[in-house]
């Protein structure tokens, strides 16, 4: 087992030893301590940190280390994320691989400092102009996060896509005990710009957008069928199927080994990616389940969303979806229990 380390602080170092060397970005809590981290780590490892004049630069600043081939990220929270998204868009157009990391707080505009899990709708379903999405991993640990940073390169690199790191300002304050990988030699991608034009074209001129739909809609049906992720426990035999993913998703599986010790036939289907959304564990709900529950850190129910379109399409049954939001923060597992016990009576009334 490895050392306690802040989960900031932990995500900061896997990327130095996954091989990032650009970091680019501008501060925010509860994510700030990536960038603090970085500050003087990426000195040490001959990679190059800038704080940008604003959340704007920095993005742009991590187009330009992509485009070079080098490994490239930047972190934010809600409205900092929110700026990115005509650069994220920008970096999905040219195929740009790069990792955003997002430590998720809650509320519109400005927001608060409080945990939670709202970005949902906008990371996975590609938050500015146009028609792309991003790879989005979910963790619910920090040693989950630190192997899913090395992941997220990986994936980035490999479709030529933005992969996000959708974690929550809790993740990111607390400590756990944390195993870091071993250093990886540092590479650059053989198609960065190397003083010659090897890119495609960009712009909005003298582009054949149609023949770039196809390529585009071919290389998402891959990541669809090769990349969901997911982990599930008794949803074979469960009348009720409970899905959560990151902090939430923790909590929610100790509500589930308490309620089937008490006799209730529950499961849970833990989501890693949140796009592509893990549909294939859906396949292995019990048929005639009775109904599918939301634990999600928000005000108005995101996730819920999804379950409800998948259940319909991957596992053909017609059972109620409820959604439990919990606004922000991590929900106590009483609390759960007891608003599954008001779902079971009635009392709180399915969304879809």
């Amino acid at each position: 087992m490895g050392d306690m380390i802040k989960g900031n602080h932990a995500i900061a170092e896997a990327a130095v030893r996954y091989g990032a060397r650009l970091y680019a970005g501008y501060p925010i809590t509860p994510s700030t301590e990536i960038m603090e981290y970085l500050s003087t780590r990426m000195e040490e490892v001959g990679g190059t940190f800038i704080q940008a004049e604003s959340e704007l630069a920095g993005i742009n600043m991590v187009i330009g280390g992509a485009a070079c081939g080098v490994r490239s990220l930047t972190a934010s929270s809600g409205p900092g994320i929110s700026l990115k998204q005509e650069g994220i868009s920008v970096l999905s157009d040219e195929e740009l691989p790069a990792v955003i990391i997002n430590m998720v707080r809650y509320g519109n505009g400005l927001g608060t400092l409080y945990t939670s899990q709202c970005d949902y709708l906008r990371e996975t379903r590609g938050g500015g102009n146009g028609d792309y999405r991003c790879i989005v991993l979910c963790p619910s640990s920090i040693q989950e996060a630190v192997d899913q940073v090395g992941l997220a390169f990986d994936l980035a690199e490999k479709y030529r896509v933005v992969s996000i790191l959708m974690s929550e300002g809790a993740l990111g304050q607390m400590m756990e005990p944390c195993d870091l990988p071993d250093f990886q030699e540092v590479k650059r991608m053989p198609w960065g710009f190397d003083g010659k034009y090897s890119c495609k074209k960009i712009g909005i001129f003298d582009r054949n957008s149609r023949k770039e739909a196809v390529a585009l809609n071919e290389k998402y049906a891959a990541i669809k069928e090769n990349e969901q992720r997911w982990e599930s426990s008794g949803v074979e035999d469960a009348d009720y199927v409970f899905v959560a993913y990151g902090l939430p998703a923790r909590s929610t599986m100790g509500v589930v080994e308490q309620l089937r010790a008490e006799g209730h036939k529950v499961g849970i289907i833990r989501v890693i990616t949140a796009w592509p959304f893990p549909e294939k564990a859906f396949a292995d709900v019990n048929p005639d389940v009775k109904g599918f529950i939301t634990v999600e850190s928000n005000a108005t129910g995101q996730l819920v969303d999804d379950v409800a379109l998948t259940a319909r399409k991957t596992s053909k049954c017609s059972a109620p979806v409820y959604c439990l939001p919990y606004v922000y923060g991590v929900p106590a597992m009483k609390a759960v229990k007891a608003d599954f016990a008001k779902i079971k009576a009635g009392e709180i009334k399915e969304v879809y």
